[in-house]
């Protein structure tokens, strides 16, 4: 069993409102934690983050010192990097040409530095998976995402999925069926409520952002989002209006918790594991955190929204290399190992996110948990971004994930003391003023 560990879903952004790029040439690097393999000089320097606590660092460690480069081509060393201050931590390293060079960190990351010029595109290294045949093996969508119109910025390496999940005791107990669709579940939240549960479990206290995922989702899920294709912002659009009146409703019908407001993911993890809460969205992760193995958590079909969309919400984490290295082909070499090789995590159950190469999936330990497979299989072909209507990510979507705009507009909204045009022009003016034109 991996450990379970709530993300930080703060991690993802590079910038916050009035704390973006601008701040590289003051920033210290105190940050920095220390070295867990020590590299000399030369070395290909691997900055990772803590992704699944100690199981997984030292997983990660070893896969890291059994690395065996080729003649000529340097060896390779790890520092761990842990989540407070990251950001500045990064943008501090690169400006001062002490970073690493290639690091996992924020899933947009990649593509904010690019435009600074720090990120050496992985284009040799997929050309070279080309001619193997490797890039069969990524799940659809997964590999594709990385590239922009300067080459693949980034490789993935996991996928952070937003699943809705339920209670299959507490639908049984309240006599309804498990929802497929948003009119289904305002059906499905009444009967709950009358038995005492939460149909629609959110939460948007300090820290958690997974209400304000919630939202996104639910705009996206009705045709919407947050940008045009072209990625530009677009709060006022008639989906995102329509989406946002069916929270509201859900709000004030009682659907969800009037604590919902001030829920941290430690309160909302608390809430499944008390099956206060019958139906809601999380991580893919949620029934190893509650410590479920009776089979009563379980992982509900993506929503199909009041115009026909059926799609779920997921975050890229990827590995990037920086121009900063001692050898380009040394650090491509390292980072083929270690992607060829991350099957480890998987097979000692140390990372909760979701594998991006159909080998992994195909992993006995893997196939195992027949809900981490209905997530493969339903919300993977399905899932999309903060970009939703373009098909490819952009640095804007750094600027949005997790910052306060975000999350004061979930907490408007979960408190039903507004209208959607209202708090979506709010957000709009939030997210101008720290979005980059």
């Amino acid at each position: 069993m991996s450990e379970f560990r709530m993300p930080d879903m703060s991690r993802r952004s590079l910038l916050r409102a009035g704390a973006g790029l601008a701040l590289l040439g003051g920033l210290s690097a105190c940050a920095k934690s220390k070295t867990v393999a020590a590299g000399g000089d030369g070395q290909v320097v691997f900055w990772d983050m803590p992704w699944a606590q100690d199981s997984y660092n030292k997983s990660s460690d070893a896969l890291v010192k059994a690395y065996k480069p080729a003649d000529g081509l340097p060896a390779a060393s790890l520092q761990r990097i842990q989540w407070n201050n990251f950001t500045t931590t990064f943008s501090s390293a690169l400006a001062s040409k002490t970073g690493p060079a290639v690091s996992t960190g924020g899933g947009f990351q990649a593509f904010q530095f690019a435009e600074e010029g720090y990120i050496a595109t992985a284009d040799n290294l997929v050309k070279k998976w080309d001619a193997e045949g490797f890039t069969q093996d990524f799940l659809p969508g997964t590999l594709e995402a990385m590239k922009t119109d300067a080459g693949y910025v980034a490789v993935p390496w996991q996928t952070d999925m937003r699943v809705w999940w339920y209670r299959k005791s507490a639908f049984e107990d309240a006599g309804v069926d498990v929802p497929k669709t948003w009119d289904e579940l305002v059906t499905a939240g009444k009967a709950l409520k009358s038995k005492g549960y939460v149909g629609f479990g959110v939460g948007a206290g300090a820290g958690n952002n997974l209400g304000a995922h919630t939202m996104v989702l639910m705009m996206i899920n009705n045709g919407g989002g947050l940008f045009t294709p072209d990625g530009q912002l677009d709060l006022l659009n008639e989906r995102n209006v329509e989406a946002m009146e069916f929270v509201i409703r859900l709000v004030k019908e009682g659907i969800t918790d009037p604590a919902a407001v001030s829920y941290t993911s430690d309160n909302q993890l608390a809430q499944w594991k008390n099956k206060k809460f019958a139906f809601g969205l999380f991580t893919a992760a949620l029934d190893e955190g509650v410590g479920d193995t009776t089979g009563d958590l379980l992982v509900a079909e993506p929503l199909t929204g009041g115009h026909g969309d059926k799609v779920a919400l997921a975050f890229g984490n990827n590995i990037m290399m920086y121009t900063n290295t001692p050898s380009q082909e040394g650090t491509e070499a390292f980072l083929d190992y270690y992607i060829k090789n991350m099957k480890a995590f998987w097979q000692q159950k140390v990372v909760n996110g979701m594998p991006v190469l159909q080998s992994i999936v195909d992993l006995p330990e893997f196939q195992a948990s027949e809900n981490k497979m209905k997530v493969i299989a339903e919300y993977q072909p399905v899932a999309r971004t903060y970009g939703s209507r373009s098909t490819s990510l952009f640095a804007a979507m750094a600027q949005v994930d997790g910052g306060q705009p975000l999350a004061e507009f979930t907490q408007t909204v979960l408190s039903g003391k507004t209208d959607a045009k209202t708090a979506l022009t709010t957000l709009e003016k939030g997210l101008s003023a720290i979005v980059k034109s």
